[in-house]
């Protein structure tokens, strides 16, 4: 499934990749805020679903929904709009829009509208079966970690939205791994375009986005059920990964605090810190889900694809050198390290996998000072 979205709105855009991404996992999703670059890429790639907003800086939305009717009349175009009276609604349909949605809106309903307009099936012909083939293809495409947040909890939290910090949120949500990455990914993106600063830690990235936007993109993030792992062997796998690192992030925080470096980075790095093998499960799901088989043996190595996935996730989601470098650590410490925070992290992992009495970690520990890890 390939996905067009064109809207100058940086925050709006990243949560309809959001949507659609969880919508149809797997697919291809190409972002924009310009007509001319929309155009050029539709022109190449084409689109079965194009979402866009009406005002764009070079252009309307109705000018691209112009050029590609007269090419392909079936395939659905979306149009978000503030705009409510009765003569754009007008005119959006004589340029061929296949839904018309009014800002500001509820993700639910956006997510029920997308759903009903395209079929699942429609690429049936391109869906591969093979797990190998799967993973390589698989690792440049949009792919959301899975993930259980209750959407009934997410939205009752939201009515006492204008009572909390960002903060207090970020506290209610540092363990949840697929969240953390993907308010991270969005206002990285946002942080990057508007300052050059990169966002490093939970709390801060929901103060960049807002409250209200981390409550949106929280909302379409649950709403995935393909995030669901229905599949036994790889939930199973996928908690004991998000065991692990919570195991992390809690050895991580313990040291950062007993050594006086920053805890809310190294925390958020540790958490992260199996993206690549969570990453790997979902995709996995999507082939099961398609009617695939996976034996035991291809599970396990399927997994041997988590490092390569790992990275490319780090940089899909404009994670900012500093992090990356934090959860590459708890891995593998790269060669004549001496920063603390590396070294926190790379005991951590070895103290998360009862590797503490190691001499590997023993000597970290003594570089640190911490001699005697308690």
């Amino acid at each position: 499934m390939k996905a067009l979205i064109l809207e100058e709105d940086i925050l709006l855009a990243d949560l309809l990749e959001t949507i659609v991404g969880g919508l149809y996992p797997g697919g291809n999703v190409f972002v924009t805020g310009s007509v001319a670059s929309a155009l050029e890429h539709w022109r190449e790639n084409g689109a079965d679903l194009i979402i866009t907003g009406w005002n764009l800086p070079d252009g309307s939305g109705l000018d691209v929904a112009r050029v590609v009717r007269e090419k392909d009349k079936i395939s659905p175009i979306v149009l978000i709009s503030a705009r409510t009276d009765r003569e754009s609604v007008r005119q959006a349909g004589q340029h061929g829009i296949s839904d018309y949605i009014i800002k500001p809106f509820e993700v639910t309903l956006l997510h029920e509208r997308l759903g009903a307009l395209v079929d699942q099936d429609t690429d049936e012909q391109e869906l591969q079966t093979d797990v190998e083939q799967l993973l390589r293809t698989s690792v440049d495409k949009v792919i959301q970690l899975p993930c259980k947040i209750d959407t009934a909890g997410i939205i009752k939290l939201m009515q006492f939205r204008q009572d909390l910090s960002p903060s207090q949120l970020a506290e209610r949500w540092k363990e949840e791994v697929a969240l953390t990455s993907r308010l991270l990914d969005v206002a990285n993106n946002a942080s990057f375009k508007k300052t050059g600063r990169p966002v490093r830690n939970l709390r801060d990235g929901i103060a960049t986005l807002g409250v209200d936007m981390s409550f949106r993109q929280a909302v379409a993030l649950s709403l995935d059920i393909s995030g669901q792992l229905r599949d036994p062997r790889l939930a199973e796998k996928a908690e004991a990964f998000i065991e692990i690192a919570k195991k992390v992030a809690y050895e991580a925080e313990r040291m950062a605090t007993r050594v006086e470096t920053d805890r809310s980075e190294i925390y958020v790095a540790a958490l992260l810190s199996r993206v690549g093998e969570l990453g790997v499960l979902k995709v996995m799901q999507q082939l099961i889900d398609r009617k695939g088989s996976i034996s035991d043996d291809q599970v396990e190595s399927g997994l041997a694809w988590a490092p390569t996935y790992g990275n490319r996730l780090k940089v899909q989601w404009h994670l900012p050198l500093q992090l990356r470098e934090l959860i590459g650590a708890v891995h593998v410490l790269p060669h004549a390290s001496t920063h603390e925070s590396m070294l926190v992290m790379r005991s951590a992992g070895l103290l998360a996998r009862g590797e503490g009495g190691g001499e590997e970690c023993l000597r970290l520990l003594s570089r640190l000072g911490l001699n005697e890890h308690t």
